[in-house]
This record gives C-alpha cells, sequence and structure tokens, in this order.
C-alpha cells in the first residue's frame, strides 16, 4: 500500500465515505500523488503552462494563497484530469471545477509546507490527513 492509498483511506475514515466532497478530496488526492501521471510537479506544471504561475506559485509559497476560479480550473486541468476527478467524484466535471477552486489551493499549500515541492515519496500521510481534515472537516 502506498503512502496516499493510505493517506486516501484515513481521509475517507475521518471525513466520512460516500459524500461528494470526501470523494473530490479523494479523486484530488489520488491524482496529486500519481507519479505516471505526473504527481503534484505535474499538476503545477499545468497550471504554469495555462498562464496561471501566480496562482499556483502562492499556493506553493509561504504567503496567502490567492484564490483560483472555476474556469480557471477547467483551463488548468482541461478536459482528462478534470474528468478523471468528477468521475472519481461521481459529480459533473463543472462541479468537480467549483470544488477543487475551493479546495486545490489549501491541498497544495499542505503538500508544500515549506515553499518548496516535495518528492511525492516525503510527504508525510499523517499531517496530510490532519491538515487536509481541517480544511474539509468543518464545511
Amino acid at each position: 500500500m502506498s503512502l496516499f492509498d493510505a493517506a486516501l483511506g484515513m481521509i475517507g475514515n475521518q471525513l466520512g465515505q460516500g459524500n461528494n466532497k470526501t470523494d473530490l478530496i479523494q479523486a484530488v488526492i489520488a491524482i496529486l500523488g500519481n507519479q505516471q501521471a505526473g504527481g503534484l510537479s505535474g499538476i503545477i506544471s499545468q497550471f504554469q503552462q495555462a498562464g496561471l504561475s501566480d496562482i499556483v506559485s502562492s499556493w506553493v509559497g509561504t504567503g496567502q494563497n490567492l484564490p483560483i476560479s472555476a474556469d480557471q480550473i477547467q483551463q488548468a486541468l482541461g478536459g482528462s484530469h478534470l474528468s478523471s476527478i468528477a468521475e472519481s467524484a461521481g459529480i459533473s466535471s463543472e462541479a468537480a471545477a467549483g470544488g477543487l477552486a475551493e479546495y486545490l489551493p489549501g491541498l497544495i499549500d499542505t503538500m508544500t509546507p515549506d515553499g518548496q515541492v516535495p518528492d511525492t515519496n516525503n510527504i508525510d500521510a499523517s499531517s496530510l490527513l490532519s491538515q487536509a481534515a481541517s480544511l474539509f472537516g468543518n464545511r
């Protein structure tokens, strides 16, 4: 079992299985941890290539996270990643883009606590779990 599989299971257990918010978070974390799909670095690169470098850099950096719109999420992720996330969460691509606009800045910020994109193998699952739960558990 990979680090991300363990984190996904723990997040699901803590936030409760079977709701769209939990499913969306789990789908996003799975993609961020999928090195074959480029992982966290690949997602960041997609935002940079879409002309959203300032926004995504704020999420990685140690300052305040800049907001992003659902339209900008669709622009950056395009069809394949967004469709995959939406399908995994059991929601429409539009709903997924809206949820990602709300959750992705905090997730990427959580995964880059020192302002650096870490090696995915070195991300602390328990830290990711507790921070993700604090980001999403009270909404």
